[in-house]
């Protein structure tokens, strides 16, 4: 009995097809910096203030046969915002604006990808930022994939938006109108496990 159970278990496991096979789940690779949360915001309408987030991590899954089945989540340290000028991330990080110490975490968590070419598409997800929570849509597209000098498996996309910061309670009417929105670029690359 144990025997023709097990003939049967492998006879299903060879008629599973090779798509499915190949669906994996990814870490983010934040230690060696090859993954960045990036942002772009006007300074005054006159020229841009360009800053990272340091600190973050996070995990997707990926399919290049089920596009649709991809997913990803990630959590970003908010505290660890860098713009290159001290005095302003400790403005930025206070009360006025992210208010690090009420909030200090912002994350995503994706609820659906839709394809529009060849590994490329609009992943739909929960952005919570400053304890508000809006559901965003991000385009992304594959930058590349293939086995790395250590003998791990990699994949790498990219993806933008830009968001409305008074939909996540961030008020900007003291500020000139092209400050009221923010331009987020992520780009990860993982680790497949």
């Amino acid at each position: 009995m144990l025997k023709k159970t097990a003939i049967a278990a492998l006879t299903a496991a060879a008629l599973v097809p090779m798509t499915q096979a190949q669906a994996a789940d990814y870490v983010i690779d934040t230690e060696g910096q090859h993954a960045f949360v990036q942002f772009k915001i006007s300074h005054l309408g006159m020229s841009y203030i360009l800053g990272s987030f340091r600190e973050f991590n996070g995990e997707f899954s990926y399919d290049p046969n089920d596009l649709e089945a991809s997913s990803i989540n990630m959590e970003v340290d908010v505290a660890s915002l860098d713009s290159n000028h001290a005095e302003r991330d400790k403005h930025i990080l206070s009360d006025d604006f992210l208010d690090a110490d009420q909030y200090p975490t912002a994350s995503f968590t994706s609820t659906g990808f839709e394809p529009t070419g060849e590994g490329e598409g609009v992943l739909t997800g929960e952005l919570t930022l400053h304890g508000e929570t809006r559901e965003i849509e991000m385009p992304v597209a594959l930058v590349g994939e293939g086995d790395d000098p250590w003998g791990n498996y990699r994949a790498g996309f990219n993806g933008s938006t830009t968001l409305a910061l008074a939909d996540f309670g961030i008020d900007m009417n003291d500020f000139p109108e092209p400050m009221h929105q923010l331009e987020l670029d992520v780009v990860f690359e993982g680790i497949r496990q």
